[in-house]
C-alpha cells in the first residue's frame, strides 16, 4: 500500500508548463522519503525476529504445507493409539503443540512460531528455584460457576495459615485492582522443600460443628472449587485416562444412592491433597517449575485419642506400615457428624512428589489452554464485523456521492436560476438543524461527555495492552490500570460536555461540570456500595472492605474532579462551535414521521448493526467474566473497538439523513439513542447468557451479575450514544456547509 501511493499520486497530476518541468525541491525531498521508508521496512521484514541482524531462511508456501501436514499427520497417528493431550509425556506436549500452533504465532503482517509463555507473560523470565529451598503455596479464590459469590480460602473449615517467618514474609503486593475483586494471596498451610518429597503427613485436626456442616455440604452442592498457585501456575486436577484437565480441585462431591446404597444423596469432603511438582534441571544449577497437579482424596483417617500433635503417628497416614492414601468408597469422609454427636473431627492431610520433567519452562502454559476456542474463531468475528462496516459504507457512499451531491447540486441551482417555488427535502429544515436540544441539554451534554471518555479510556487501554503496558492474565493490574486511565480521560468528559453545553447557549458551568464528574461514577458507587453491603452479610471474598472504597474516593476527589474541571475551562472557554446556517426564531412545524424515522422503532433499528459487529466477540469476553476463561486477545480486541466505533459513526449518519429527509430537525437525543439502544441489546444478550449458559443458584448470584452487566450495558450505551452524537453533528455541519442559502 505505501509504494502505490507515489503512482497514484503522480497519474492525478495535470501536464506541467514548460516553465515547471523540473521537479521541485519538494516533490524531491518527499519521493526520497518514500524510498528511505520503503527501503527501512524492507530490512526490518528481512530480519530474523530472534538472532537480530542475522538473516532469516524463508521457507516456501509449499514447505511449510508440507510441514503442516507431516504435523497432523503424527497427530492423527496418536489419536489414534490413545495417547492423550494433557499428561507429562512427549507425546502429549506433541499433540498440545499441534493443538496450540495458531495460538503460538505472534505478528500482525508476518507471524513467527512463538511460545505461549511469551504471548501470555510477555518479558516475565523463569524463577530459579534452589535443592532444598523452602517455597510456598499461595491461596486464591473458592469459587463456582453456579455462583458468582467466592470466599476465600481461610472462610473454609480446615488448617490455620502457616507461622510467617522473615523467609515466608515475601508476598505478592495488593494493588486496588486486586483489593476490588478480592485477589488476595495468602500463603497455604501446606509447606515444602524444592525436590523434597514428602510421604503423607498430618497437618491438623478440626472439629466442624453443625452449622458448618450444613454450609460445606452447601457448597458442595454448588460446585465450588479450591484455586491455589505456585510459581504463577494455577493448580491443575488432570487425569490422562480420562483425557480432561481443570484448574483448581472441588471442595468435595456428593454421591447418589445408586453409588452409594443410601436412601438418599450422600456428600463427602476431600481432605487429603497428593501435589505433583514437576521440574526441569538447569544447567547452572537449580530447576524451573514446569507443571503443578494435583490429586484430592477422601479419606476418613482414624482420630487419635490422646489428640493430634506433631509427633503423633495417624494409622491411616503416616503410621509405619500404613497403605497408601487412595479414593476407596470404603474410607471416604461423609460430611455429616457421627450418631450423638454434634461435630465432625477431620484430620486434613497433604503428600507432595517431585517429578522431573523434558518440557520445556516455555511450553508449561499449553495444557491450561487446551480446548479454548481457537483464533480463527476470533478472526471471523473480525471478518464479520467488517462486513457490517463495509455494508454501512456502501450506503454511505450512495448517499454522499449520489444523492446529496445531486441534491446539493440542484439546490444550488434552484436557487442560482431562481426557479426554487418551494423547498422540499432535508435542505427545508435548515433554519431548525442547529436549534439546541431543547429537552434537558444538561443531561445530553453530559451523557456525550461521559461517553466520550469511556472511549477514550477505553482505546488508551488497549493501546497499552498492545504495547505491553498491561498484561490481561494480571487481572488485578488489569483492572487498576482500567480505573485510574478513566480517571486520567476526565478532560475528555469535561471538555466535550462543556463544548456541547455551552453550543446549547446555557449558562450553568458549574453545575454542568460537578455532573459530568460525578454523573456515571456517583450511579455506579451508589449500586456498587448496595451490592457490597448484601455481599458482606454473605461473608463473600469479593465484599470491598473500607481501605479501597478510601482510595477510589481519593482517586475520585483528588485526581478525576480536578480534570474535569479543566477540561471544562478550556471547554467553556473556546469559541462556540460554528455552524454554516442560521437559526430561525420559530420552529418549523414537525410532520408526520415514517415509521423507520420515528421512535421507537428507529431506536431499536439503530442497536442492531452496532451490536452485532461485538457479538461473538462478546461471547468470549463474558465467558472471561463469569465462566473464569483465559481472554488474552487484545489486538483482536482493538480491532473490535475500532470496528464498533465506524459502525456507530455510520449508523448515526444513515439514521440522521433519512430523519433530515422526513423533515425532522430534532435529532440531538435521537442520533444518541439510535447508538445508544446497542446497550439494550447487550443487556438482553446477557440475560440470555444467563439463563443459557449459567447455571447460577440462588438469590444474591443472580443479583450481582444482573447488577454487574447493567453497569456495564450502560456505559457501552454511553459510549455508542456519544459517537454517533459526534458523528452526526460532523456530518449535518459538513452537508449544510456545502448549500447555498439566504
Amino acid at each position: 500500500r505505501i509504494a502505490s501511493g507515489p503512482v497514484h499520486t503522480l497519474t492525478h497530476i495535470s501536464l506541467p508548463s514548460e516553465e515547471t518541468m523540473a521537479p521541485s525541491a519538494s516533490m524531491v525531498k518527499r519521493f526520497s522519503a518514500v524510498l528511505l521508508l520503503l527501503l527501512g521496512l524492507s530490512v526490518v521484514n528481512s530480519l530474523d525476529p530472534v538472532d537480530g541482524p542475522k538473516m532469516a531462511k524463508r521457507i516456501s508456501r509449499k514447505e511449510r504445507m508440507q510441514k503442516d501436514q507431516e504435523a497432523a499427520e503424527r497427530y492423527a497417528e496418536l489419536r489414534r493409539n490413545g495417547a492423550d493431550e494433557v499428561s507429562h509425556t512427549a507425546e502429549a506436549a506433541a499433540m498440545r503443540k499441534y493443538q496450540l500452533r495458531k495460538k503460538k504465532r505472534k505478528g500482525i503482517l508476518r507471524k513467527r512460531e512463538s511460545d505461549l509463555a511469551s504471548v501470555l507473560f510477555p518479558g516475565v523470565s523463569p524463577e530459579l528455584y534452589a535443592d532444598n529451598e523452602e517455597v510456598l503455596i499461595y491461596t486464591d479464590l473458592v469459587n463456582s460457576k453456579k455462583t458468582q459469590v467466592p470466599f476465600e480460602f481461610y472462610d473454609l473449615p480446615g488448617c490455620p495459615p502457616p507461622r510467617m517467618t522473615e523467609a515466608r514474609k515475601k508476598r505478592q503486593r495488593k494493588n486496588l485492582g486486586a483489593r476490588l475483586q478480592g485477589l488476595e494471596l495468602k500463603p497455604a498451610p501446606y509447606t515444602m522443600k524444592v525436590k523434597h518429597d514428602i510421604p503423607c503427613s498430618p497437618l491438623c485436626q478440626n472439629n466442624i460443628k453443625a452449622k458448618r456442616l450444613r454450609w460445606l455440604r452447601k457448597l458442595v452442592e454448588r460446585q465450588y472449587r479450591i484455586h491455589m498457585t505456585f510459581d504463577s501456575l494455577p493448580v491443575l486436577m488432570r487425569s490422562k485416562e480420562l483425557n480432561y484437565a481443570v484448574r483448581g480441585y472441588p471442595i468435595g462431591f456428593k454421591a447418589p444412592p445408586s453409588y452409594t446404597g443410601l436412601p438418599e444423596d450422600e456428600y463427602y469432603l476431600y481432605n487429603h491433597l497428593k501435589f505433583t511438582i514437576t521440574y526441569i534441571e538447569v544447567e547452572d544449577g537449580g530447576v524451573h517449575i514446569t507443571g503443578f497437579d494435583v490429586h484430592p482424596v477422601s479419606m476418613a483417617h482414624e482420630i487419635p485419642q490422646t489428640g493430634l500433635t506433631p509427633a503423633t503417628e495417624v494409622v491411616t497416614c503416616n503410621a509405619e506400615g500404613a497403605s497408601p492414601v487412595v479414593n476407596d468408597p470404603a474410607s471416604y469422609l461423609a460430611i455429616k457428624a457421627p450418631a450423638g454427636r454434634d461435630e465432625l473431627p477431620v484430620i486434613f492431610s497433604y503428600e507432595v512428589e517431585w517429578i522431573p520433567s523434558d518440557l520445556p519452562w516455555a511450553d508449561r502454559w499449553d495444557v491450561y489452554l487446551i480446548g479454548s476456542p481457537d483464533d480463527d474463531i476470533h478472526s471471523f468475528a473480525i471478518i464479520n464485523s467488517l462486513m457490517i462496516v463495509l455494508f454501512l459504507t456502501g450506503a454511505i457512499a450512495t448517499i454522499m456521492i449520489r444523492t446529496l451531491r445531486k441534491d446539493i447540486a440542484g439546490y444550488n441551482e434552484m436557487q442560482t436560476l431562481e426557479e426554487a417555488q418551494e423547498e422540499t427535502g432535508w435542505k427545508l429544515v435548515h433554519g431548525d438543524v442547529f436549534r439546541p436540544p431543547t429537552s434537558h441539554p444538561m443531561i445530553f451534554s453530559v451523557m456525550v461527555g461521559t461517553g466520550a471518555q469511556i472511549g477514550s479510556a477505553f482505546l488508551a487501554t488497549m493501546l497499552c495492552a498492545m504495547v505491553g503496558l498491561i498484561n490481561p492474565m494480571r487481572k488485578g493490574q488489569t483492572l487498576t490500570a482500567i480505573l485510574i486511565l478513566y480517571v486520567l480521560c476526565g478532560s475528555v468528559a469535561g471538555y466535550v460536555s462543556a463544548r456541547i453545553f455551552k453550543f446549547c447557549d446555557a449558562k450553568a458551568w458549574k453545575q454542568n461540570t460537578i455532573l459530568t464528574a460525578a454523573g456515571l461514577p456517583g450511579c455506579l458507587v451508589a449500586l456498587f456500595m448496595v451490592l457490597n453491603v448484601f455481599l458482606h452479610i454473605a461473608g463473600a471474598a469479593t465484599a470491598v472492605g473500607f481501605i479501597p472504597l478510601i482510595l477510589l474516593f481519593g482517586l475520585w476527589v483528588f485526581l478525576s474532579i480536578p480534570l474535569v474541571f479543566i477540561g471544562s475551562f478550556f471547554g467553556f472557554r473556546a469559541e462556540k462551535i460554528a455552524v454554516p446556517v442560521k437559526t430561525n426564531q420559530i420552529a418549523r412545524y414537525i410532520p408526520e414521521l415514517p415509521w423507520y424515522a420515528s421512535p421507537p422503532y428507529s431506536f431499536l433499528l439503530g442497536g442492531i448493526l452496532p451490536f452485532g459487529s461485538v457479538c461473538i466477540e462478546l461471547f468470549f469476553i463474558m465467558s472471561a467474566l463469569w465462566l473464569h476463561q483465559i481472554y488474552y486477545m487484545m489486538g483482536f480486541l482493538l480491532a473490535v473497538l475500532l470496528i464498533l466505533g465506524a459502525t456507530c459513526a455510520e449508523v448515526s449518519v444513515v439514521m440522521s439523513y433519512l430523519q433530515l429527509c422526513a423533515e425532522d430537525h430534532r435529532w440531538w437525543w435521537k442520533s444518541f439513542m439510535n447508538c445508544a439502544s446497542a446497550g439494550l441489546y447487550l443487556f438482553l444478550y446477557s440475560l440470555w447468557f444467563l439463563s443459557s449458559r449459567l447455571e447460577l443458584v440462588g438469590v444474591l448470584p443472580v443479583v450481582v451479575y444482573i447488577t454487574y452487566m447493567g453497569m456495564i450495558s450502560v456505559c457501552f450505551a454511553m459510549f455508542c450514544g456519544s459517537v454517533g452524537v459526534l458523528c452526526s453533528f460532523w456530518f449535518i455541519r459538513k452537508i449544510y456547509g456545502a448549500l447555498k442559502v439566504d
